[in-house]
C-alpha cells in the first residue's frame, strides 16, 4: 500500500526545485524572487513538523508559573503578558527566564534555524531539543 506524501515533504520537495533547477538559470529580481520563495515554503515547512511539539512544551512550561491560570496557549501568553507588564513577572519570578529562552529557541528554530546565536546555543548545550 502506498501513502500519499505528507504536507511537510511536499514543501520539501517545492523548495528543491526551486533552489536547483529554477534558480540556478535565473539571475537579479528573478533570482531574488524564487530565494524568497523557497525560504517561504521552508519555513511553513519547519512550521508543519515543529508547531504541535512547540505549543505543547510552551503550555506546560507556562502552566508552571506561578499565577498563571491553566487556559488555551494563547490565554496563558495574555496572563503572562499582562504580568509583565504590571511587574508581576519579572527575572525574580521562578521559571520565568527558563521559559521565555526556551521559547526564543522555539521560534528560531522554526524562523531561522541558521541563525548563528540559534546555533551556538544549540552548540552550548541549550536545553531545548527540536
Amino acid at each position: 500500500m502506498q501513502s500519499s506524501p505528507e504536507a511537510d515533504e511536499l514543501l520539501q520537495s517545492v523548495s528543491f526545485f526551486l533552489r536547483n533547477k529554477i534558480l540556478p538559470k535565473l539571475s537579479g529580481r528573478d533570482a531574488y524572487d524564487i530565494r524568497v520563495a523557497a525560504n517561504v515554503l521552508n519555513i511553513v515547512e519547519r512550521e508543519l513538523r515543529l508547531r504541535q511539539r512547540a505549543e505543547t512544551e510552551e503550555a506546560l512550561r507556562l502552566a508552571t508559573l506561578p499565577g498563571i491560570r491553566q487556559d488555551a496557549l494563547h490565554a496563558m501568553n495574555l496572563q503572562l503578558c499582562e504580568g509583565i507588564a504590571c511587574g508581576d513577572f519579572g527575572p525574580h519570578t521562578p521559571g520565568l527566564t527558563e521559559h521565555l529562552w526556551a521559547t526564543t529557541l522555539s521560534t528560531l528554530a522554526v524562523d531561522q534555524p541558521e541563525y548563528s546565536s540559534y546555533q551556538a546555543a544549540l552548540r552550548s548545550g541549550a536545553n531545548h531539543e527540536l
